[in-house]
């Protein structure tokens, strides 16, 4: 068995072993109790090329269907999550392609599975996490759901070039209790044509991420997507993400020091690309 796959074996572990089974209980004003209520917000930019797409949106399909998915689910205090799965590019650019389904089974995970492989690929401009980040906050409200936590999952393989500054989306995420975790993508060299840029999990660790037990998880290669975000998955929905081990060869955790990168690199190399 690979380091890897001793780790992920150890990740499973510790999150299943976070939670601890309790009776379900009735939402609030009628809404439907969750465990965790979760937009998966995917980057749909021209920087993802077509195997790129193919790849994240795969990776979400294989682990929506994983028994480490299935058993992590099982373990949760109702038994059941609420999913949404949004696409993005620019600041004005957030379509939801899976409407907020519940899953708390094989048969319905595999529903919204199967509903997710039949949407049509896109491709659009600009890349704006501050605009993912806020269309995602919107999809929480009033959606008929009651979860005990509030995640948005962001993957993409840039960093925020329109819209406001991330760090400001996401503080105001983080002031209304909601957790951002991150599947930053680097399975391409970098690319100037695209305003790649090095150290993007840096990226997502100083200024995408944060919340209780927020964390991301770098993509490295191709081969690496599917265990990363069945990984990425399972602590999304773990009651208890920190308890995850800390030695570890792919998972990052949010730092509270300075940035090692700029939070507005994408928007310096945007405007470097603009002639401004």
């Amino acid at each position: 068995m690979s380091a890897k796959a001793r780790f992920a074996a150890s990740v499973f572990a510790a999150a299943f072993a976070a939670c601890v089974p309790l009776a379900g209980a009735a939402g609030k004003g009628g809404a439907t109790a969750v465990d965790v209520e979760l937009v998966l917000a995917v980057d749909i930019s021209y920087s993802m090329d077509e195997e790129e797409q193919h790849l994240q949106r795969e990776g979400y399909i294989e682990a929506l269907q994983s028994d480490e998915f299935q058993k992590a689910l099982r373990a949760g205090p109702n038994g059941r999550i609420a999913v949404a799965y949004m696409e993005w590019a620019s600041s004005y650019d957030q379509r939801t392609i899976v409407n907020w389904t519940v899953i708390d089974s094989p048969q319905t995970a595999r529903a919204f599975a199967t509903q997710l492989s039949g949407a049509p690929y896109r491709r659009a401009s600009r890349t704006s996490i501050s605009g993912a980040i806020d269309g995602a906050m919107r999809l929480f409200e009033n959606n008929g759901y009651d979860g005990a936590r509030h995640v948005i999952d962001i993957s993409g393989d840039g960093p925020n070039n329109n819209g406001r500054p991330v760090t400001q989306a996401r503080e105001d995420a983080l002031a209304q209790g909601i957790t951002i975790n991150g599947l930053p993508l680097l399975i391409r060299p970098v690319r100037a044509a695209y305003m790649d840029i090095e150290n993007l999990d840096w990226y997502y660790e100083d200024c995408v991420i944060g919340g209780p037990g927020a964390f991301m998880i770098p993509v490295r290669g191709p081969e690496a997507f599917s265990e990363g975000t069945r990984t990425k998955l399972v602590l999304d929905i773990a009651s208890a993400p920190q308890a995850v081990p800390q030695a570890n060869p792919f998972l990052r955790r949010v730092s509270s020091e300075k940035p090692r990168i700029s939070c507005y690199v994408g928007e310096s190399l945007w405007r470097q690309r603009m002639g401004e």
